[in-house]
Formats: structure tokens, sequence, C-alpha cells
């Protein structure tokens, strides 16, 4: 069986050729390409990203690739947005400013309460191990999620974090503090994850291979 193509998307941002290792040791034939038409060619597409929410979605807009992004996702085929990748995908992002985000989901991706609901101070950024939680029963059915042993531990590192409008689109969260924060969004073909799989040994491995599975 030929192993499924996967493109990461090039546009200067993210840890792009930690991804592509990653997906090379799973057997996929990988790419990194800004291209339109390679991306609409490939089985599945990923959007990597580090950093600042309003650098990375005017990166994208400038290099035409938010359009690729939106004709990719129109074919059905699975799309996966990692950390900054997953942030993009929202209306909106309040890192320096005010950013019109990609739209696919409705919300916004703001800063990390530095004390929770109970007083209790968090440091900040979150670096480091957590467990997300489904968010409700058979949630993770159908997504790259339900591949992975239970109680697996992803690599977490931001300041800033997704709220979902609509708590449906939110698969997983983890614990911080007395609260929690968004670890991954789903609707049809679009993932999105707040950790780095690519820097998450077995377990980041695993939902790899699970996205590729899909």
């Amino acid at each position: 069986m030929q192993s499924p193509s996967c493109v990461v998307v090039d546009y200067g941002i993210g840890n792009v050729f930690s991804v592509m290792q990653a997906l090379r040791q799973l057997g996929a034939e990988v790419e990194l390409s800004a291209d339109l038409s390679t991306i609409l060619a490939a089985d599945r597409v990923i959007l990597p990203g580090v950093g600042a929410f309003g650098k990375a979605v005017d990166t994208l807009r400038q290099m035409g690739l938010d359009e690729a992004l939106r004709k990719f996702i129109a074919t059905e085929r699975p799309f996966l947005g990692i950390c900054v990748g997953m942030q993009v995908l929202m209306e909106r992002g309040l890192e320096y400013g005010t950013h019109q985000g990609l739209g696919f989901f409705e919300g916004e991706v703001s800063r990390v309460a530095q004390v929770d609901e109970t007083g209790q101070k968090l440091r900040v950024p979150l670096i480091g191990w957590n467990t997300p939680v489904p968010t409700g029963p058979d949630r993770w059915n159908g997504t790259p999620l339900a591949t992975t042993p239970p109680e697996t531990d992803y690599y977490f590192v931001h300041s800033f974090a997704v709220n979902a409008a609509d708590p449906a689109d939110v698969a997983a969260i983890v614990p911080v503090g007395a609260g929690h924060v968004t670890a991954a969004i789903h609707r049809d073909n679009i993932f999105g994850v707040q950790f780095h799989p690519e820097r998450s040994a077995d377990g980041g491995q695993a939902f790899l291979a699970g996205f590729l599975a899909l």
C-alpha cells in the first residue's frame, strides 16, 4: 500500500523539520511546500506554527496561503494545525493587539490568565507535559486522538489559548490550576492541537500515526 502523501505548509514559522522527521519515521511521503497545486494534490496537510498569532496569520495572507488552505479544506481531506497553526484557525487573536484569524472556527485566542478562579497563581507560559481529557463520551471518535493510548501526555509550550464560541468544537482540554484550557479542536476534516506531537515522544508519534490513518 502506498504511504499517504502529506504536505507540511512552508511559511517560515514552526518546527517544520521536526514535524517532517516525525512523519517520515512513520513511513509517510512528506513534502514541505507553499505551492498551491502541491497543497491541493496532497492527501493530508499540516500547518505547524510557533510564535505570535499576528505574524503567523499575516504571513499566510501575504503568501496567499490562506486561500490555499481554504481550498484544501473544502476537499474534505484531513487537515491538522499545530500550536499557532491551530490558533490561526480561529476568528481572531488578541496577542499584541487584535488580529483577524482565518475564521474556520468561531472564537478567539487570548492570553492564559495568570491567576485561576480560586486565586491560585499560574506559571505562564505553560511549559511541560500534560494529559488531554475528552470533552464528552466518544468525542475522540474519528480524530487522531482516538488511536492514542489512554492517559497519554503531550508537550505544551504556550501563553495564549483558544476560546471557542461553540463548545462542540472543543475535542479536548487540559487541566490548568483549578480550571482548564483547550488542548484540541475538531470539526469535520479540520483538526487542531495546542500541543506539539513532534516533541511528544511515543505519544506524539501515536497521534501523528492516527492522523495519517484518517
